[in-house]
């Protein structure tokens, strides 16, 4: 079943999107639809609709600069977080890319850069969800 509110992470699904957004905004309104239209098209991984207002709580200091925020997570790493233009398509590219690397693929790539690195330390979502 897809998760579409920010509830805790089910540990046995690899990959982990969420789409970080606020109701007041409408470009975030219409990218809903679109993104929950994924989820349908990738059964494996977990997805989540996360109001940053709503839920402040639960997503502590992760600094959202701008709508739609998506953070694509396998396991623990984080692969992906940042704005993205309100294209699914581009989403789906994305999804499908991480999905074709290996574990150890992915988990490289997340280190790869300073940002990336940053990422870890600060936009684990799937741990901030279970320390909630």
């Amino acid at each position: 079943m897809q998760r579409m509110t920010p509830v805790p992470v089910d540990p046995g699904e690899e990959f982990f999107v969420a789409c970080l957004c606020a109701q007041w905004c409408g470009t975030c309104r219409d990218y809903r639809t679109g993104f929950e239209a994924l989820a349908a098209q990738f059964p494996k991984m977990g997805f989540a609709w996360v109001d940053i207002e709503d839920h402040a709580d639960l997503i502590g200091d992760i600094d959202v600069e701008n709508f739609p925020t998506i953070l694509i997570q396998r396991q623990e790493s984080v692969l992906f977080f940042g704005t993205v233009l309100p294209d699914h398509a581009l989403l789906k590219r994305l999804l499908e890319t991480y999905a074709a690397q290996t574990p150890d693929e992915s988990e490289r790539y997340a280190l790869a850069t300073p940002e990336r690195r940053e990422w870890q330390r600060d936009a684990n979502l799937r741990a901030l969800l279970r320390a909630n």
